[in-house]
């Protein structure tokens, strides 16, 4: 799967995990060169409390278009740390390949 926003290439991986119709990427598949810390924190009932990043591309800002759970509740584990995105970001599949 790959985060696009502006022609920008945000994350990629063939190991994403869906929950609630979203893509979570691993951290280390997310190019943090397109992201900013934001104030912005959320909570979820079986997720917990949620992070987000604005996203800047080629001077253009996306606000809190990008979410992580730093330290999820006990049922979200799997996606500690892992970074979804929304805000007009498509999240598309890629073709592998050789096949």
């Amino acid at each position: 799967m790959r985060a696009l926003w502006r022609g920008a290439v945000l994350a990629e991986s063939s190991e994403t995990i869906v929950i609630d119709g979203n893509h979570y990427f691993p951290p280390d598949s997310v190019r943090r060169e397109f992201l900013r810390e934001s104030k912005t924190h959320t909570f979820c009932g079986w997720k917990g409390d949620a992070s987000y990043y604005d996203i800047l591309v080629d001077g253009e800002v996306n606000a809190d278009a990008a979410w992580r759970y730093i330290e999820p509740m006990e049922a979200a584990q799997e996606i500690k740390n892992y970074i979804a995105f929304w805000k007009g970001v498509d999240i598309v599949e890629v073709a592998e390949q050789g096949k």
